[in-house]
C-alpha cells in the first residue's frame, strides 16, 4: 500500500520531467532562428546559450532559498515563469522577444531542474530506487524531447516556417496542466531548514574531491547532451549535403535512441551496481564519438548519434544520485550546486559554433569528444 501511494504521488513529480524536457527544442529552433533573423553560425552558436547560462547564476541561490521555499513551491514558481515565456511570442516576435522567451524558458527550467529532482526524493525513499526513478525521471524528459521537434514541424507545416513559435504556446499549456496536477497533489514537506545558507557556503562543498569530480561530470555530461543535439542536424548537411527536411532526422534519432537508453537504464538501475553501469556506457560512448570523427558515411554517422544518446542518456542521473547519497544532509545544497553545472551545455556550443565556423565540423565533433574523455575519467575514479 505504502509503495501504491509512492507510485501515485511520484507520477505529476515526473510529468514535470516533461516540462523539462522543454529546452532541448533549441537545437531545431536554432536553425529556423538562423534563417529568419540571418544569424551567423557563431551567433546562433549562442542559441543554447540564452537558455542555459542561467542555470549558472541561478542554481545554486535557487537551492539555497528552497530550504525557505519548499521543493514543490519552488517547482511550481519554476513553471509558472515558463508559462510566461512561452506565451510571450504571441504578443509580438521579434529578435528581443525571440532573445526573452528562450530567457524565460532557460530561468524556468533552471529552477525546475534545481528543484524537481530532490522533490522526488520526497516520495521515494529507497536509495537504489532512487537512481532508478531519477533515471525514470530521464526518460520522461528524453520523450519531451524526442516529442519537441515534432511539436515544432506540426506548427510549421500547419502555419507556415515564419511562424514556428506557435510552438511555444503548445508548450505553454501542456506546462499548465502540469502545474495544476502538481499543485493539488499532496506531497509532504522536507524538513524546513530556517539556517542561512550562503552562495560560499554551497560553494564550499566543491572542497570535497568527491563531490568536485561529480560537479565537473554534470558539467560535461550536459555538455554532451546539448552539444550533440545542436551538432547533429549540421553534421549532416556539412558532411552529406542534407535537405532543410532531411536534416531534422539527425536530432529525432539522437532522442529516440537517448529515450530508449534511459528506459533501459530505468531498469537496470534497480538491479545492477551503478558505478559498473556508468563505467560501460560512457566507454562505449567515447568508442561512439572516436568512429563519428573519422568515419564519413551517412547512415553510420546518424547510427552513431543515436549511439551517443544511448549510452549517455543514464548518466546525468547516475552523478546526481551518487552526490546525493553522498552528503543526504545537504540535498538542496548539493541540487542547486550541481544543476549549476548544467550551465556546460550553454558553454560547450558557443565553443562549437565557433570551430565549426573557423576549422569545420569535425572539430566541432572533437570537442564533444574532449567532454566524454572526462566522463570515461570520472567513471573509473569514482568509488
Amino acid at each position: 500500500m505504502k509503495k501504491q501511494k509512492s507510485l501515485l504521488l511520484s507520477l505529476p513529480v515526473l510529468l514535470g520531467f516533461f516540462v523539462m524536457g522543454f529546452c532541448d527544442i533549441v537545437g531545431i529552433s536554432s536553425d529556423y532562428v538562423q534563417r529568419m533573423f540571418d544569424w551567423s553560425p557563431a551567433l546562433t552558436g549562442f542559441v543554447p546559450s540564452m537558455v542555459f547560462i542561467w542555470f549558472l547564476f541561478l542554481g545554486i541561490p535557487i537551492g539555497n532559498k528552497m530550504n525557505q521555499w519548499g521543493r514543490k513551491n519552488t517547482v511550481l514558481l519554476s513553471m509558472a515563469i515558463t508559462i510566461v515565456g512561452m506565451f510571450l511570442p504571441l504578443f509580438s516576435y521579434n529578435s528581443m522577444t525571440c532573445v526573452a522567451a528562450y530567457a524565460l524558458l532557460g530561468i524556468g527550467n533552471a529552477i525546475l531542474q534545481v528543484s524537481l529532482n530532490p522533490l522526488l526524493n520526497n516520495v521515494i525513499r529507497s536509495g537504489k530506487m532512487l537512481t532508478s526513478s531519477l533515471t525514470a525521471g530521464q526518460v520522461v524528459k528524453a520523450i519531451s524531447s524526442l516529442l519537441g521537434p515534432e511539436i515544432v514541424l506540426f506548427t510549421v507545416s500547419h502555419f507556415s516556417e515564419d511562424k514556428w513559435y506557435y510552438c511555444f504556446p503548445v508548450l505553454g499549456v501542456i506546462t499548465l496542466l502540469s502545474a495544476a496536477w502538481l499543485m493539488f497533489t499532496p506531497i509532504p514537506r522536507e524538513d524546513r531548514i530556517e539556517d542561512h545558507i550562503s552562495v560560499k557556503d554551497t560553494f564550499s562543498l566543491l572542497s570535497n574531491k568527491m563531490i568536485l569530480l561529480l560537479f565537473l561530470g554534470v558539467f560535461f555530461i550536459v555538455g554532451v547532451d546539448v552539444a550533440t543535439n545542436y551538432i547533429s542536424s549540421k553534421l549532416m548537411a556539412i558532411r552529406f549535403g542534407w535537405t532543410e527536411t532531411q536534416v531534422k532526422f539527425a536530432p529525432q534519432v539522437y532522442f529516440l535512441c537517448r529515450t530508449i537508453g534511459a528506459l533501459l537504464g530505468a531498469f537496470m538501475l534497480a538491479k545492477v551496481d551503478e558505478i559498473k553501469y556508468f563505467k560501460v556506457n560512457i566507454v562505449a560512448c567515447s568508442v561512439s564519438l572516436l568512429l563519428l570523427i573519422f568515419v564519413v558515411s551517412d547512415v553510420i554517422d546518424l547510427a552513431l548519434i543515436g549511439a551517443v544518446g544511448f549510452f549517455a542518456s543514464s548518466v546525468f542521473p547516475i552523478l546526481y544520485s551518487v552526490a546525493l547519497k553522498k552528503r543526504p544532509d545537504k540535498a538542496n545544497q548539493i541540487s542547486g550546486l550541481l544543476i549549476t553545472a548544467i550551465s556546460g551545455g550553454g558553454i560547450v556550443t558557443p565553443a562549437i559554433g565557433f570551430s565549426i565556423a573557423n576549422i569545420g565540423i569535425t572539430a566541432g565533433v572533437f570537442i564533444v569528444f574532449l567532454c566524454v574523455a572526462y566522463l570515461t575519467y570520472c567513471a573509473f575514479t569514482i568509488k
